[in-house]
């Protein structure tokens, strides 16, 4: 009789690891970005202080808004 496939345990680390990064992520200071989805809804995305930092030096290299970088990624096929 074959074996069901179930996902690893995760261990006890992994779980620490992860609650801390829950608490560090709670911790920083957050930013909104508004933007329009590309099905016409607003949306708001919160971003991290390096998040933001990205997406700010993105947006200065195409010479567009944070908003229409968001936007246009929204147009970008997701790899499987």
């Amino acid at each position: 009789m074959p074996r069901a496939l179930t996902p690893p345990m995760e261990s006890e680390n992994d779980e620490q690891v992860f609650l801390r990064d829950l608490v560090k992520a709670s911790r920083q200071k957050c930013h909104a970005v508004k933007w329009v989805d590309r099905d016409g809804s607003e949306r708001i995305t919160m971003l991290t202080q390096a998040d933001l930092g990205r997406l700010n030096a993105l947006a200065q290299a195409k010479k567009i808004s944070k908003s229409e970088v968001l936007r246009q990624a929204a147009f970008q096929p997701v790899q499987r």
